[in-house]
């Protein structure tokens, strides 16, 4: 397959303006993406149309953006690659047309849309022309969100209108070293140097901002795209994200338990050959939010942690087992895209309350708001484990019974209830704790018997909010069992354009 190539070297410019790295061919990428020989070009001979600022002396060979189609693991996808080396890879009116056309073709078709940045924002020399073509792809975008699955990889410079552009994807990769994400250059951002913070980063884009869902090399970046590719449905009707499973469905995962803190290992281990890809992994990571397989069907998954650790087995990074206004932001949209894409649910639960503090407290109540409203709102078969702490509307929040899970199931040591027992019992029984003679002793009395009462996973279940108490190692059958039972789910909803949360 022929692609029209531009073997102009590039111009120097500020690094915030331009990709600095050594570039790689729009069409090389395309090539190292799709399956061998499978690209399709479409509108290769389509040039930029302005004359103005002597444009019509300026080569601009498919006017900086190679759009087509091809195959990733026999899947169809439509994708579109910008070229640096054409006036920096900037977004004129028939480049930004040309996308739209890709775009319109894949929501007739239903097939995902990967778009392979490196674009310097909005071409000057075109203006006007150049900002209907932002506002005509951002149209398409909108009108393709929730209809089929949108990535953008971002490989060199990503400025401007075209950080809105990805920031609608559905996922973000990014590569590590050389490529920059802003809408204001670091430069252009008042006391602030790149050198000093740099905000265009891949580092800060994914640990900070949560917009960027996975880093890497470029290598790493377009294989990690066709692994995203072969586990997610083609569009909102498609039923076929299967894939054969020869993993053992009865298999009994014997040390589960000890992974109640790191839930990214224990998803792991219940998933059909221990396949886990983890989204926002960087971004707080007290939230756990990935992919894994249950006989072969793709389920997402949200998750709260403890622990983090490294592939050796040491211990990275510790949390309270609590629901922050990050983590709840980052569950949130984890779990409209799978409501969106008819992709199940399941959740593990350890939380024993809200993050405390200012900076917290700015956004909780408006991020767990959000959370809470996209898990009732899924209607998607939704499967719940009480793991650890399931305390007060936090435990409300990550997909309890009362907010509509399908089923909950509860570990056998795992408690459920308003807040910890001694708590409980400290308020209850203030007075007579004051006047007791050995104030522990009571409180212990109290609490173990507020315990056996009110937060047991026992006591949960007599009370109809679990629906089981599982052993930890039986997790992984007990869970494939229940969506299975849940595959014809239908559910109705009052009708309503949409929600407002």
């Amino acid at each position: 397959m022929c692609f029209p190539l531009n073997t102009v070297n590039l111009r120097m410019m500020e690094d915030w303006k331009m990709s600095n790295s050594a570039q790689t061919s729009a069409s090389s990428r395309i090539a190292a993406l799709l399956d061998e020989n499978s690209f399709v070009e479409v509108g290769a001979y389509i040039t930029a149309r302005s004359t103005d600022f002597n444009m019509a002396a300026k080569e601009t060979p498919a006017d900086g953006v190679i759009t087509g189609y091809g195959t990733i693991e026999g899947n169809l996808v439509y994708v579109y690659s910008q070229d640096a080396s054409v006036l920096g890879g900037s977004l004129g009116e028939m480049h930004a047309k040309k996308i739209s056309n890709i775009y319109s073709m894949a929501v007739k078709m239903g097939a995902p849309v990967i778009g392979l940045v490196d674009c310097a924002g909005l071409r000057l020399q075109e203006a006007t022309d150049a900002l209907n073509g932002f506002g005509e792809m951002y149209l398409s975008q909108t009108l393709a969100s929730g209809v089929v699955p949108q990535i953008s990889a971002i490989f060199g410079t990503c400025g401007g209108g075209m950080a809105v552009a990805s920031a609608m994807s559905d996922f973000i990769f990014m590569e590590e070293k050389n490529a920059k994400l802003f809408v204001n250059s670091p430069n252009a951002i008042d006391g602030n140097r790149v050198e000093k913070c740099d905000t265009s980063s891949a580092a800060f884009q994914s640990e900070e901002t949560g917009l960027v869902d996975f880093t890497g090399s470029e290598e790493d970046i377009l294989s990690q795209i066709r692994s995203l590719v072969t586990i997610l449905p083609a569009n909102n009707e498609d039923d076929m994200s299967y894939s054969e499973c020869t993993d053992d469905l009865n298999r009994v995962c014997s040390d589960l338990e000890n992974y109640a803190g790191a839930t990214d290992l224990a998803l792991a281990q219940i998933s059909d050959d221990n396949f886990f890809l983890e989204v926002k992994k960087d971004y707080d990571k007290s939230m756990v939010t990935g992919f894994i397989r249950l006989n072969g069907t793709t389920v997402g998954c949200v998750a709260n942690r403890t622990a983090v650790y490294a592939a050796d087995g040491v211990k990275e990074d510790e949390f309270d087992a609590v629901l922050s206004a990050n983590g709840a932001e980052k569950a949130a949209k984890f779990v409209s895209f799978c409501d969106a894409f008819n992709i199940p649910l399941l959740t593990l639960v350890n939380v024993k309350g809200y993050k405390a503090c200012k900076c917290t407290e700015r956004r909780i109540a408006k991020n767990a708001g959000r959370l809470t409203y996209a898990f009732a709102n899924a209607s998607v078969p939704k499967v719940t484990v009480v793991v650890g702490e399931a305390y007060g509307t936090a435990y409300l929040t990550m997909n309890s019974k009362s907010i509509g899970a399908d089923v909950v199931y509860a570990w056998p040591n795992a408690t459920i209830g308003m807040m910890d027992a001694s708590a409980a019992a400290k308020i209850m029984y203030a007075d007579e704790i004051a006047k007791a003679d050995d104030s522990v002793a009571l409180i212990n009395e109290k609490a173990a018997a507020y315990r056996e009462m009110q937060s047991s996973a026992l006591a949960a279940a007599k009370r109809g909010y679990v629906d089981d108490i599982i052993e930890a190692c039986d997790t992984r059958k007990r869970v494939i069992a229940a969506f299975e039972m849940l595959f014809t789910k239908r559910e109705d909803r009052p009708d309503r354009k949409h929600g407002t949360v």
